[in-house]
């Protein structure tokens, strides 16, 4: 018997990463699983293709994997997209793009999975907040705003929703080793450097790997932890609260 035998979750971003791992330990665990993505993968997954930024095209996705799974026990709403540069170096038109997926992306999906939501005995969401919302990065002007709203979002929907039964908690992870940051890594000038700049940034020092943070979500989904609402819970390898010693 697996912890979240007989319950249903829809991961969003769920195509590769943090998302794709959260799919596979979650499905392993038991769960029926559903991945909205751009690029959502097949088995043993139900696919939904969807933009977050589409209103419409979220709720025929949501609505899909509703019905596919029977119902909608848990939301992990971890589609986003990143940004580099200061505060000069995106254009109004890049601020909208970015906190229209990473943000109103999450209200969209959240908005319109309520309703099942609502309908489960054990109802979680979980959002994918960062670091970044909390530590002052540098060139994360764009990326760290909108994650900072995630948190306070996160805040709000607890509160708004704990009288239905709807758990709402945020992981905050810090440089996991992901798509988006390999990427990030390879359009440096020095890869190498780089990486080793950002792996000594981490107390632990090394990066996060996209299954620690998977079963962070885990946790927080999970029945087991049906006291545990409004919560943040770093996976940072104690980059939130740790200052070591600079190296001589």
């Amino acid at each position: 018997m697996g912890e979240f035998d007989g319950l249903a979750a829809l991961v969003t971003g769920g195509g590769s990463g943090i998302g794709l791992a959260t799919a596979t330990l979650l499905a392993g665990r038991g769960a029926r699983v559903a991945c909205l993505d751009l690029n959502p993968p097949g088995d043993p997954f139900f696919g939904v293709k969807a933009d977050v930024t589409d209103d419409g095209a979220v709720r025929t996705a949501v609505a899909a994997a509703a019905e596919r799974l029977g119902g909608i026990d848990i939301l992990v709403n971890n589609a986003g997209i990143g940004a580099a540069g200061t505060i000069e170096q995106n254009a109004d038109e890049e601020w909208f793009r970015v906190l229209d997926v990473n943000l109103l992306g999450m209200v969209r999906v959240a908005r319109a999975a309520l309703p099942y939501l609502r309908a489960s005995g054990h109802a979680a969401i979980v959002n994918t907040g960062s670091i970044a919302a909390t530590a002052g990065l540098p060139n994360r002007a764009l990326y760290s705003a909108s994650k900072g709203a995630i948190v306070s979002l996160t805040l709000a929907m607890a509160i708004d929703h704990v009288a239905e039964g709807i758990r709402v908690n945020c992981v905050s992870p810090g440089t996991a080793d992901t798509p988006w940051v390999q990427r990030l890594l390879a359009a440096a000038p020095d890869p190498d450097a780089e990486r080793h700049a950002l792996e000594r940034r981490q107390p632990m020092g090394r990066l996060v790997s996209a299954e620690e943070v998977a079963a962070a979500i885990a946790y927080l989904a999970s029945p087991l932890s049906a006291s545990t609402t409004g919560t943040v819970l770093a996976v940072d390898g104690g980059m939130h609260g740790l200052r070591p010693r600079p190296e001589s």
